[in-house]
């Protein structure tokens, strides 16, 4: 019956139009995932240049860029002792001169207090001040003007640290935190969280203290940690603001960094979203900048420029941000920002029970079992199937690939709709075979 079928035009025309219609719904997924697929692209190549940057790249002296042909050069007028570019969302560094070199911080390891204790203090909280919260303060300290026995919001305190740089404002949102030891601990240990391994923390405010030391690339870590917050982009990138005086009355604050503000001959930078300036006799001046162009935003941090110039880490700011925004995308990642992961635990159960396994051996057979047990753990393993399911269920930091059914379903879609195609054709082309002559005009009398 099917034979005798075949022949006829109305199956023919139910055959083509379904083996069409599958072949469009065939495509619709795989055009789906292209997108998706080349999005995932992009993604494993960035995550698959950080995977294979050496870490200890970073740790060696010198400039250290990785830049394919055609890539601008850092610039080579910045004379800082240690700077670092690097992407505010992927953490990938693209290039930095004596990253991890130990310097003191200045004022920029505000940054890391703000990262510390912004999220531990309540946003709505009032404090009254007390003669108790300002005791300590460093001789020659940049001040916002706090004075005890009245009571400020906590926001107010936080522009006071972030666009005065005020060390009183420190002082006291420290003694909100649990006091002035208990945030150095505090400090201490989010820089040993966040990965910042250079940091060591002695005051809170940035002061000059001996042994007080950070580096480039643990400032970086801080601003772009910060930025993650939004009560600290907020404050980071703001003006002005009117602060509380006395009697009810208030007086004006502009930011100290003059990259946001284009004070004092500065130019303002185009898409800067602002973080911390700092200065003293021992640091010399400190920057960490972070700004935004389309939907890259770029760290740089800049310590101690020994030109001379006047406004000299404003403007080798400047320069180390346009050249990154020219090469981000034609340089290899240098290092990265995030912190090293711990083994997952499915990983460390493995690890474990291996050792274990050893362990045992050696007890059992003695000490020169061990070596020969050691070389049978790969057979163990696999007579263990939990410990291989628990190897194959470890995460991947690589996003998977596309899946495979895409292609056939490609081929077969496109199959449809060239049938479909064909049956189209021939229909087109034996109506006008089968078309009447049409009839001829008379011959006009």
């Amino acid at each position: 019956m099917i034979i005798r079928w075949l022949p006829r035009p109305a199956f023919a025309r139910s055959m083509a139009l379904t083996s069409g219609l599958a072949g469009l719904l065939a495509l619709v997924p795989a055009a789906a995932s292209v997108p998706m697929a080349t999005a995932a692209s992009a993604a494993a190549s960035t995550a698959d240049a950080l995977s294979r940057a050496d870490p200890s790249l970073l740790y060696r002296p010198g400039t250290h860029v990785r830049a394919t042909s055609g890539a601008p050069a850092p610039p080579k007028d910045v004379s800082a002792l240690s700077w670092v570019v690097a992407d505010a969302r992927t953490g990938a560094v693209l290039a930095a001169h004596n990253a991890h070199r130990a310097l003191p911080p200045a004022s920029t390891l505000k940054t890391l207090f703000a990262v510390t204790a912004l999220p531990r203090i309540p946003s709505g909280t009032r404090h009254s001040v007390t003669r108790a919260d300002l005791a300590g303060i460093g001789a020659g300290s940049s001040m916002v003007g706090i004075t005890a026995g009245q009571t400020y919001d906590v926001a107010d305190l936080w522009r006071g640290v972030f666009l005065s740089s005020g060390n009183d404002a420190v002082r006291v949102l420290a003694g909100m935190n649990g006091g002035w030891k208990s945030t150095i601990r505090q400090m201490q240990a989010k820089a040993e969280e966040l990965g910042a391994r250079d940091t060591r923390v002695v005051s809170p405010d940035g002061y000059d203290e001996a042994g007080q030391v950070s580096s480039a690339y643990d400032l970086a870590v801080f601003g772009r940690a910060g930025l993650k917050l939004p009560a600290f982009a907020r404050h980071c990138s703001t003006v002005d603001a009117r602060f509380p005086g006395d009697r009810g009355s208030t007086f004006g604050i502009r930011n100290t960094n003059k990259l946001l503000t284009g004070a004092d001959g500065v130019r303002r930078y185009p898409g800067l979203i602002g973080v911390k300036n700092g200065y003293t006799t021992n640091a010399g001046n400190t920057l960490v900048a972070a700004a935004r162009r389309g939907d890259r935003t770029l760290l740089a941090t800049v310590m101690n420029p020994q030109s001379g110039a006047s406004h000299a880490v404003y403007e080798e700011a400047r320069s180390l941000l346009d050249w990154g925004f020219r090469a981000a995308p034609a340089v290899t990642p240098v290092g990265s920002l995030e912190p090293p992961r711990p083994p997952s635990p499915p990983r460390q159960a493995v690890e474990e029970e291996k050792r274990g396994l050893i362990a045992r051996a050696g007890r059992a057979a003695g000490p020169e079992a061990v070596a020969a047990t050691a070389t049978a753990t790969a057979t163990d393993t696999a007579r263990s199937p939990h410990l291989a399911a628990a190897a194959r269920a470890e995460p991947s930091d690589r996003p998977s690939a596309p899946s495979g059914y895409v292609w056939p379903i490609v081929f077969i879609g496109a199959a449809c709709l060239a049938a479909l195609a064909l049956f189209v054709v021939r229909r087109a082309t034996r109506r006008r075979r089968d078309a009447p002559e049409p009839y001829p005009t008379p011959p006009a009398p």
